[in-house]
């Protein structure tokens, strides 16, 4: 459905404080960068500004929701030969190689990734933020089986896939870091998440979180189903 006008105005004045806000924190530092020389470079007032954003950090953080809905998304429209571990690794690999990339390893990214690692807010707010998403995949694994929200298994799950996509990004940013190679780090990052998700598959094994259980599922509805022709058959 189209969006209608004062909503399309609405997030454009958003979009518009967060790319201002962004900007000013890549050059000049998170912590050195005021509410009032947003709302300037916005051309917004300083109420607008708090309107859409509570917080200073969540202008930096903008997609954070967009993030958590891509997330709830690519468990919901799984399809159902794809169990839930395997659907969230085939996301990682979208992210990094499709457009739009959610996961890119360029001169900007790195600015990004500096900007926070120099700010003790912002790295504050990153990992209240994994830590939410934790929340927020525990919650859309279950649902995505049929189980209740604080299955273990889930929350374990959950926590394990975090862990991984932590490390994968760090790691890729430090080979890009290293490189300014965007393609040997989009590898690196691609690389660990596969590992990770093959332990996550492991550790997940015999749950309806595994593809290996779903394999399996499936192959002993089949044997039953053909097993039950085959004594058919053999009837006088």
């Amino acid at each position: 459905m189209p969006l209608d006008r004062r909503t399309r105005k609405r997030l454009a004045t958003r979009q518009g404080i967060s790319d201002a806000a962004t900007r000013l924190f890549v050059e000049r530092g998170f912590d050195n960068v005021t509410v009032d020389e947003i709302a300037e470079a916005a051309d917004v007032g300083r109420m607008t500004v708090f309107n859409h954003f509570p917080r200073k950090e969540d202008m930096f953080f903008d997609r954070d929701e967009e993030g958590r809905e891509t997330l709830r998304d690519a468990l919901r429209q799984r399809d159902k030969s794809v169990a839930p571990i395997e659907a969230l690794r085939l996301l990682a690999h979208r992210a990094a190689s499709e457009e739009p990339l959610y996961i890119s390893f360029s001169p900007e990214s790195q600015g990004f990734v500096e900007t926070i690692e120099k700010s003790a807010t912002l790295i504050a707010r990153a990992r209240a933020i994994r830590d939410e998403l934790a929340q927020v995949v525990m919650v859309a694994l279950a649902e995505s089986v049929g189980d209740e929200a604080a299955n273990p298994d889930a929350h374990l799950a959950a926590n394990l896939l975090l862990a991984t996509w932590t490390v994968a990004f760090i790691r890729g940013h430090r080979a890009y870091r290293e490189s300014q190679d965007s393609e040997k780090a989009k590898s690196v990052f691609l690389a660990l998440i596969d590992r990770g998700s093959g332990g996550l598959e492991a550790a997940m094994a015999g749950t309806p979180y595994a593809q290996s259980s779903l394999q399996t599922a499936t192959q002993r509805r089949f044997q039953k189903k053909t097993g039950k022709g085959v004594a058919q058959a053999l009837l006088p």
